[in-house]
Formats: structure tokens, sequence, C-alpha cells
């Protein structure tokens, strides 16, 4: 008998199931497909006169002296923006090595899965005409800011900072969702819950210092899960297919 988790194949090779990629059922891409669309709608919606978003941002800032009190915050800067950042691509990347090394293919393409959601946020973000809070003109900055949807002003200041680059660190462990699911789902789902709440929790953290509006989290978020289920069905099927 085959150790426990582990199945032979026809060539008489051990295959350990327990690390094997495996397909979702369709009707899973389908929920995700009704969720994705309608938490876009959503997301389009807030964005419509930027009201939350400034009311976030503006509890933050100091009209006083123009500025934002928490912008250099040590523990924001050093614990949040960078630390914990950190901690998590090095969790990525051990999650990686480990897969190769133990030749675990669900544990590579996981975390492949997480490097490349925090990447479609931050080419996304690299061609974004939307400055950054703590630019515009409304909190102490030069530039002109204006909605997702809006005309781009000519005074738009330097961009680059939508969607939200640092929050999609912590969105982008919603990944190991598909690490447990076959076997675990309930760890699964919680893992999908920490890594929503990882990533609205760093991106906050931005908002507080006027690095971001808390719109910019939100869809970094969609854009990481979105990438994420995208490619987790693609690389099932195709696997599925060559066998």
């Amino acid at each position: 008998m085959p150790p426990n988790g582990e199945t032979i194949n026809c060539s008489g090779n051990l295959i350990n199931k327990k690390n094997s990629l495996y397909r979702l059922p369709q009707s899973f891409y389908l929920y995700q497909l009704l969720a994705l669309t309608l938490t876009g709608l959503l997301f389009l919606w807030l964005a419509r006169n930027e009201a939350l978003d400034r009311a976030l941002t503006g509890y933050w800032f100091d009209s006083a002296t123009m500025r934002f009190a928490w912008q250099d915050n040590i523990w924001l800067e050093r614990l949040n923006h960078r630390l914990l950042k950190d901690i998590i691509i090095a969790g990525a990347a051990f999650l990686l090595i480990r897969g190769l090394v133990k030749r675990q293919p669900r544990q590579v393409t996981v975390a492949l899965m997480m490097g490349l959601g925090a990447l479609t946020v931050g080419l996304l973000k690299a061609v974004s005409a939307h400055s950054c809070p703590w630019s515009l003109v409304e909190y102490g900055g030069s530039a002109v800011g204006f909605p997702l949807l809006g005309e781009v002003p000519a005074n738009r200041g330097p961009g680059l900072c939508f969607p939200g680059g640092h929050s999609s660190s912590g969105f982008m462990t919603m990944a190991l969702f598909f690490l447990y699911y076959r076997e675990r789902p309930r760890l699964a789902w919680l893992w999908l819950v920490i890594g929503i709440t990882l990533g609205l929790a760093m991106g906050y953290g931005q908002v507080m210092r006027g690095a971001h509006f808390f719109s910019h989290n939100l869809w970094a978020g969609w854009w990481v899960w979105l990438t994420q289920v995208v490619s987790w069905g693609f690389t099932t099927a195709f696997i599925e297919k060559g066998k």
C-alpha cells in the first residue's frame, strides 16, 4: 500500500496527491465572476464622487499645518510599510523554494501566483495618472486629483499611485486559499479572510500617511484576486489537458 495521501501512477511512481494541482469546479469560477463583477460595480459607485476617500483621508490630514501628521510615523513607515511587506515576500519566496526542492507543484504555483498578483498591481500603478493624496493641492501638494473614470487634468502631478501597491503585498496571501482548498477548505477560507484583512490593514496604514486613498487599496485587492483566480484556472486546465 502506498503511504497516506499518495497514489501510484501507471509507471509505478509515487505521486503525492496532496501536493498535486487540482481543478476547481466550473461553479467556483461562476461565483467568482459574479463576486468580482458586483464588487467592481460597487467600487465604481464609491468612486463616483470620491466622498469615502476624502472623508477617510481628511481625518488624518492636519489642515493647520497642511500635512499628514502620521506621514513619517516610525511604526507606519518601518513596521507596516517595510517590515510586514518584507516578511510576506520572504514567506512567498520560502514557499517557492520549498516547492521546487520538494517537487511540489501546488506550492510552486501558489507562490508564483502570490508574486503575479502583486506584479499585476505594480504594472497598473506604473502607468497610472492618479497622484497620491500627499501630492494633491488640497493636501499641501500641487497636483490636481480627478475621479477614477474622469478626464485627466493637465496638472495631474507625478501619478503612479493607483491601485495601492503596498496593500497588494497583504492581498497576495489570498493565494494560499488554493494551497489548502482541496484537503482543508476551512483553512483555505480562513487564509482568504486573512489575506483580505492584511491587505486592507496594510493599505489603511498608507491612508493614514497620506500615501493612498482607501479606494486604491480596494482596487488592489480586486486585481490581485482576479489575477489569482484566472491564473489558477488556466494553469490547472492546461495541466489537465496535458495529461
